[in-house]
């Protein structure tokens, strides 16, 4: 099923391209609506899955990545109809084609211990989800930033200066959302922390379930993602810190994310595989 919103998403990123290309209205709505419609195939596929499961999938790597990719989708759309502005589809939609082609090759198979049936562990993955979503658009910002600005420096007002916002409107948008998703990522790791000393550390019944801990590559990851994202909001506003400094920084951060959705997802055994 995950094949006809992948299929969706690549029309989708064909006609966003065109669209920043030649800035040809007709075409930036077409982009809109074929976004629209793979959002909405994947919002069905999400339902079957959960009805088919009991609960909504986000128990695996392919799940979780297939419900980021969703999510993503849902903000960026959210963010294009709330300010009218497409540009940033052409960085956008190469990320949710890029990751849907994991649960579309490899649909794999949700299943769920008793011990990740508490509210508490739906709220750590959906936090999770929802930070990893605000720095993926963070990221795609501060691309866009550091592309406008080259422009700028060198005097040649053309191709991105036509496409872009302003310098000061994306560094406002890249703070705000960083701060955003710094907010979802404190609260998944604080109440994933809570969860994991309720659920023991774990119980031997559920012997998929690793004990949790720093030589966890996941948890590692995501305490040096906070670090990176701490420190971006602290050098923003404590030490004047701003524009090309935050958007490299955004897109380190990101990059590091990344690490967690596909090599040690899939790559690194001793890592939690939700």
């Amino acid at each position: 099923m995950n094949s006809v919103p992948f299929a969706l998403y690549a029309v989708a990123l064909v006609a966003y391209v065109w669209h920043f290309a030649w800035r040809n209205p007709a075409v930036g709505r077409a982009a809109t609506t074929a976004l629209v419609f793979a959002a909405l195939s994947h919002t069905f596929v999400i339902g079957m899955q959960t009805v088919a499961y009991g609960h909504v999938p986000i128990a695996g790597p392919t799940s979780f990545t297939s419900t980021f990719v969703w999510l993503l989708a849902l903000a960026y759309l959210y963010t294009e109809m709330t300010t009218d502005e497409r540009a940033m589809g052409v960085f956008i939609l190469p990320l949710l084609v890029a990751l849907q082609v994991i649960p579309a090759i490899n649909p794999g198979v949700e299943s769920r211990s008793a011990v990740l049936e508490g509210p508490l562990f739906g709220i750590h993955v959906f936090s999770l989800l929802f930070a990893y979503a605000s720095f993926a658009l963070a990221c795609v910002i501060g691309i866009t930033y550091v592309l406008l600005f080259k422009e700028i420096k060198a005097k040649h007002l053309g191709f991105f200066y036509a496409r872009l916002p302003s310098l000061q409107i994306l560094d406002r948008m890249n703070q705000g959302v960083v701060m955003i998703g710094w907010i979802f990522l404190t609260v998944g790791m604080i109440v994933g922390a809570v969860w994991a000393a309720q659920a023991g550390n774990y119980a031997p019944g559920a012997p998929q379930v690793p004990v949790m801990s720093l030589q966890d590559p996941k948890i590692f990851v995501a305490l040096i993602c906070w670090g990176v994202y701490s420190f971006e909001l602290f050098a923003a506003r404590r030490i004047g810190w701003g524009g090309r400094r935050t958007a490299y920084l955004s897109a380190l951060a990101f990059a590091i994310v990344l690490l967690n959705f596909v090599p040690i997802s899939y790559f690194v055994p001793n890592s939690h595989k939700f």
